[in-house]
């Protein structure tokens, strides 16, 4: 595997700034000379031009007619492709875990604005959250008050005490169950709810705060302090309640599972997207395969140790990344492909700046159209389980007419040499979401 070959680019662009002011045109852009990737096939598509209006592609064609003042790109033959999606995202824990437990919340709202504005301009036009009270940031993102991608939030991960939302140390350990939260719960970054009636009631209030889909944790993970892998969490009922909260809010659950157990009994009782997964086994993928169950999995997260981590958080942690080869190589064996693209970066703007070298990982796995399909189209139909309460309803994760114009142009052909994402700095020559130009290198050729 690739643990220790991480490619160097992008080290010292983790505070890599955007424009103070990105550059919009009511009459649109129009692009020109590009070699188009749309999302899902193999085939580019050349000699056609490609029409932005109203943060949308309006047009895919030659020769097409716009309106006068519409500003004109020429590609030059670079590769235009759809924006990516990071479907595994903390916005807002990029700081070491003793930094963010000892700030206010303010704090932990400036660095997210940061690492917000870092994401977009690394070509990821979208995130799924899926643990952190990131609702005001995306709020700031959609008004235009920040830079930064659209956001899919889930709040804040929901697990039972002593799960993997539980960071309490053995200091802060209550004498009863009316304990005093920790700092990640008393800002709403992570939830922990007992029992039926809890879990209605948290669900709900998340929903209230307008989560796109809900978070819980089924099993144990390598950040928290007191949940090894091998835990299982949460019963049935309460993984029951957490689903029933949401359909009737006509969204979905995502749950964080490593283990087997909770992977089948998050599946059989509803749940609809599993993060990590690294070791299931191969009945457990059987399971997710016949219910139609998507894999959201990560392999850069687990090629370092987040700040702060212990040494038993850290032997966890080396335990789930020793599982990644045996799930990927199964799920290519079994032709199981509802599998998204993320990459669980923690604790470090360093290792955020380094979130593309997820795309050189998987090419141990997977061919260069997999992993691009995984990053936009295939992760654009997850999305889309949100329903109603999709912030941004319409398509994402492709090039085509009617679709949300979030794109980018890049000097290098992905398809044939994945390194290219990598050195984003150099080689992505514009980047745009929702119609909105925030990086042109070409404007003056």
């Amino acid at each position: 595997m690739l643990k220790n070959t991480v490619i160097a680019a992008g080290l010292g662009a983790c505070l890599a700034a955007a424009p103070a002011l990105a550059q919009d045109d009511a009459t649109g852009t129009l692009i020109t000379n590009a070699r188009i990737f749309d999302g899902v096939n193999a085939d580019l598509i050349e000699g056609q031009d490609l029409l932005v209006q109203e943060g949308r592609i309006a047009a895919i064609g030659a020769d097409l007619d716009v309106p006068d003042g519409t500003r004109v790109i020429d590609a030059d033959g670079r590769f235009l492709m759809p924006g990516f999606a990071d479907m595994h995202a903390h916005l807002m824990f990029q700081m070491p875990f003793g930094v963010a437990f000892t700030s206010d919340r303010e704090y932990w709202a400036y660095v997210a604005s940061t690492s917000a504005k870092q994401y977009l301009m690394q070509g990821f036009t979208t995130v799924r959250d899926v643990g952190g009270n990131s609702f005001s940031l995306k709020r700031a993102i959609d008004e235009g008050v920040l830079v930064g991608p659209r956001v899919y939030p889930s709040g804040p991960m929901i697990s039972q005490s002593s799960g993997h939302s539980d960071h309490r140390t053995d200091a802060e350990q209550p004498s009863t169950l009316e304990f005093d939260p920790s700092t990640p719960m008393k800002y709403f970054q992570a939830a922990i709810a007992d029992g039926r009636a809890e879990v209605l009631r948290t669900v709900r209030e998340v929903l209230r705060r307008r989560a796109s889909q809900i978070k819980i944790s089924v099993g144990g993970g390598t950040g928290s302090y007191a949940d090894p892998l091998d835990t299982l969490q949460y019963t049935a009922d309460e993984i029951r309640a957490a689903v029933e909260a949401a359909e009737d809010w006509n969204t979905y659950v995502t749950a964080h599972a490593y283990n087997s157990d909770g992977i089948i009994r998050a599946v059989e009782n509803g749940v609809k997207s599993i993060e990590h997964g690294n070791l299931m086994s191969e009945e457990a993928m059987r399971v997710m395969m016949e219910n139609d169950t998507w894999l959201s999995p990560q392999v850069i997260v687990y090629t370092f140790h987040p700040d702060g981590y212990n040494e038993e958080q850290k032997a966890r942690h080396d335990e789930a990344y020793d599982g990644i080869d045996q799930m990927f190589t199964m799920a290519k064996e079994l032709g199981f492909e509802k599998i998204v693209f993320g990459t669980d970066v923690i604790t470090s703007p360093e290792m955020l700046a380094r979130a593309n070298e997820e795309f050189i990982f998987r090419t141990e796995w997977f061919d260069n159209l997999e992993i691009l399909r995984q990053a936009t189209s295939k992760s654009a139909e997850l999305l889309k389980l949100s329903g109603p309460r999709n912030p941004y309803p319409g398509d994402l994760g492709v090039i085509a007419e009617g679709a949300y114009a979030d794109l980018l142009l890049i000097d290098g052909n992905p398809l044939q040499d994945m390194s290219v994402m990598t050195e984003y700095e150099e080689r992505f020559d514009l980047i745009m979401k929702d119609g909105v130009i925030y990086k042109d290198t070409l404007a003056d050729d």
